[in-house]
């Protein structure tokens, strides 16, 4: 059974570096991962060694404008 818990918003450039040494501060913590999804909190059970990706693209549309995104994604089996 597979579950996804998923939560999107808008937040200024800060907030979300923030998150992200949340995330980083848990990964180099003890052996559980508490990640905060929203008004939620997912205990996770990271490996010493994780699958790591990063992607980057850059679009561009005459009726959309110029967008640019970054996805990250780690991955792993639970201890």
């Amino acid at each position: 059974m597979a579950e996804k818990t998923l939560h999107e918003e808008r937040i200024a450039r800060d907030e979300a570096a923030d998150r992200l040494e949340a995330i980083a501060d848990q990964l180099r913590g003890s052996e559980q991962a508490d990640i905060d999804v929203g008004n939620k909190t997912v205990t996770l059970s990271p490996r010493e060694e994780i699958a790591y990706e990063v992607g980057v693209r850059e679009s561009s549309s005459v009726l959309r404008g110029s967008r640019e995104t970054v996805s990250l994604k780690l991955d792993w089996k639970p201890e």
